[in-house]
């Protein structure tokens, strides 16, 4: 009832001043009138809140049912059942609105849903012949001009093709019978960004990019490039700088080795090369077992006293004539050409030697792309177990190629946030066959501790992690040493000494420091000066090492960011007073990955900005290329992550210590009762996406509880 409609019926009531005890009670009434009708609402809503909780239970039982127990369709059947009902239910009682806020509509069956399509389609035929008898004598005239339209289109059609029948060597075709020409028009009027690789994914393998995939991982540039797929794409293409476009798998192949400065320096090699790449590309328009028994007596004839058709090495001609013959890289098309090879052991051998090239394996991978995993496999034991549900395929993830790190920092006790990181490290390194590094990046002797260094060992053990190999940065010390000062001499880095906050204000405003453009012979001299500092109050103590590499960039780490810096007061736990200056965690982690063989670096989101400036350091370094494989840290809802404020907690004397169960550290929670395996479903779970997520820990005990 409206304020205007109460005051109205007190106006009528108290029209009456003789009548006090009629007043009284009337009011009386309608106070008790109002209370009774706002009890009556806030029941209501107090009800309708707990069906829309109720619903939404439902829904998260059948989702969970679906991801889970695919197989259980009663189960599922029977919580779909529930959740219409709830929805139904929330409906009654809220004036015909759903859940969603529009109006409830009970959901049909496909019976119902065949038959109400049926009527619509069968009244919108009627309007249509209505509207048709009601226009025929109008468009009579409009039928015999488009007759007309239509007659005069077919002349000029059949005139074009008239003449261009006259003509037909000026268009050539290749091997697959399509215009040469109508593909160069066809990607012309594409835009291909640069570095950019595109491919038809429905294509047989040997149509795709295979032969310039290889090459660029012999060549270390593979990195340098982004590979999509166009299911309109005739052919392979590739982006240039200034929007021209390659076609084709060998031309993309060509450039990518001339455009490096990778091809082969000897031009009577180079030449032999040209030749076995000519003949590879001539046998693709003959018939299978035409080409391949060609192939083999090629093979038997020039291969008795050699291992590679030219040379001594793995190169482009062996590619070539093995994507001829198909790219038999996977195990099944091996073995139908090992077969077709039977009456050479030359030629066989020569097809396994460059099937198991690990340059192959991962091109093969490459072009399947992320959702379809290359069948490599010899026997069972070579079978890789199939995805946890949650997790992603590597891109380019081989079997028994896989190297992967996790490198923690030894200055605090490991936390739950951390155990996502190192558990799909691990969890890759396993399916892959691979192996897990654990290296201790101990770069920053003022934070570092040995304690902690034996507490992260103890906390792997406590999550079930294995690790294959534990090194430590401070290992490689001399060898970074080394690389700083290649850098020097090639002008790619400088010193300077410009205080730390000016430094910081100047990277904001993109503005150059003034010893940017220092001789290389004055940058070595104070580089060797801070190495060898005795104290952080010397002069050479204030001078670090920068990267010169764009203040200009968009990307603040890449604005001239530092990569060594003097520490001489505080001795290293591992090397003591060895070393007087250390590399930043920016230099030291692409070097020592690039050393030790890692495939993958996996790292969170919040790298994100630092993945550019890790890839320019390996390029400008010139050594081997890694896969950075970027996934979402862990978040819980009111969870204190930073292992400053954690130490803050205990040295405060607030918690029992870092193995409080209020704690978030993996010693935390372990006391606090996590089961193992629980943890690790959790963390497959969030699989290694992007997509930054905040979690409750609610679902996180809720998994927990399942295991025990």
């Amino acid at each position: 009832m409206s304020s205007s409609r109460q005051t109205k019926g007190l106006s009528k009531v108290t029209s009456k001043p003789s009548d006090s005890l009629a007043f009284t009670n009337t009011l009386r009434y309608s106070v008790l009138q109002v209370k009774t009708d706002t009890i009556r609402m806030t029941a209501i809503n107090n009800n309708i809140e707990s069906l829309r909780e109720k619903v939404t239970k439902c829904a998260e039982t059948v989702s969970n049912l679906k991801k889970n127990s695919p197989d259980e369709k009663s189960a599922i059947a029977i919580a779909v059942k529930e959740m219409l009902a709830a929805k139904k239910e929330f409906a009654d009682n809220n004036d015909g609105i759903g859940v969603e806020g529009k109006p409830y509509q009970a959901p049909m069956s496909k019976a119902e849903k065949k038959a109400k399509e049926k009527a619509e389609k069968t009244s919108k035929a009627a309007a249509a012949l209505d509207s048709q008898n009601e226009g025929a004598s109008n468009s009579k005239k409009a039928d015999k001009k488009a007759a007309k339209k239509a007659a005069k289109a077919a002349a000029k059609k059949s005139h074009k093709e008239a003449a261009g029948s006259q003509k037909p060597s000026q268009e050539k075709t290749d091997a697959g019978g399509q215009s040469k020409q109508s593909t160069l028009k066809s990607w012309s009027r594409m835009s291909i960004p640069e570095n950019e690789i595109v491919m038809n994914p429905n294509v047989p393998l040997y149509e795709r990019p295979v032969i310039a995939l290889t090459m660029a991982i012999l060549t270390n540039t593979i990195l340098d490039y982004t590979i999509s797929q166009n299911h309109l794409a005739r052919h392979s293409a590739l982006g240039l700088p200034g929007g021209n476009v390659v076609v084709g798998d060998i031309a993309m192949a060509h450039y990518l080795l001339k455009s490096k400065g990778k091809s082969a320096g000897d031009p009577q090699q180079q030449a032999l090369v040209d030749t076995w790449v000519n003949y590879a590309q001539s046998l693709k328009g003959f018939p299978d077992e035409q080409t391949q028994r060609a192939v083999m007596m090629t093979l038997d004839n020039n291969l008795s006293q050699r291992t590679y058709l030219v040379g001594e090495k793995f190169t482009m001609a062996d590619v070539a004539m093995f994507s001829a013959i198909g790219f038999p890289s996977q195990t099944e098309d091996r073995k139908l050409l090992l077969k077709a090879f039977q009456k050479s052991k030359t030629a066989q051998r020569w097809l396994k030697l460059v099937a198991d090239h690990p340059a192959v394996k991962e091109a093969t991978q490459l072009v399947l792309g992320s959702h379809k995993e290359a069948a490599f496999e010899e026997n069972e034991s070579d079978k890789m177990e199939p995805l946890a549900s949650g997790m992603n395929l590597l891109e380019g993830g081989v079997l028994g190629r896989v190297v992967t790190r996790f490198p923690p920092e030894p200055s605090g006790y490991l936390h739950i946030g951390h155990s996502k990181a190192v558990l799909l490290n691990d969890y890759y390194a396993r399916r892959y066959k691979g192996r897990l590094i654990v290296r201790f990046d101990d770069t920053n002797p003022s934070k570092e501790k040995e304690e902690f260094q034996t507490s992260i060992v103890e906390d792997l053990a406590k999550l079930g992690v294995q690790p294959d190999l534990i090194t430590f940065t401070s290992d490689y010390f001399d060898t970074t040493q080394a690389y700083a000062i290649q850098m020097i001499q090639e002008g790619i880095a400088y010193m300077d000494d410009t205080p730390q906050e000016q430094m910081k204000l100047e990277r904001m405003d993109r503005k150059e420091s003034k010893h940017r453009n220092q001789s290389v012979e004055q940058a070595l001299d104070l580089f060797k000066a801070m190495c060898s500092s005795s104290s952080d109050d010397d002069d050479a103590a204030k001078w670090c090492l920068r990267a010169k590499i764009d203040m200009s960039s968009d990307n603040g780490t890449m604005r001239d960011p530092v990569l060594y810096r003097c520490n001489a007061s505080v001795p290293h736990h591992r090397t003591g007073t060895r070393y007087k200056a250390y590399p930043t965690y920016d230099l030291a982690c692409p070097i020592v990955d690039s050393l030790e063989g890692v495939s993958h670096a996996l790292r969170t989101t919040e790298y994100n900005d630092r993945d550019e400036q890790y890839q320019w350091i390996q390029k400008a370094l010139q050594i081997r290329r890694v896969r950075v494989h970027a996934f979402s840290r862990v978040n819980f809802n009111y969870t204190v992550m930073s292992k400053r404020k954690l130490a803050w907690f205990v040295s405060e004397g607030l918690v029992d210590g870092w193995n409080d169960p209020r704690f978030p550290t993996i010693r935390g929670v372990v006391r606090r009762g996590i089961h193992i395996g629980a943890l690790r479903q959790f963390m497959y779970s969030q699989g290694a996406s992007r997509n930054v997520v905040q979690m409750d820990w609610s679902k996180f005990w809720a998994e927990n509880k399942k295991k025990n």
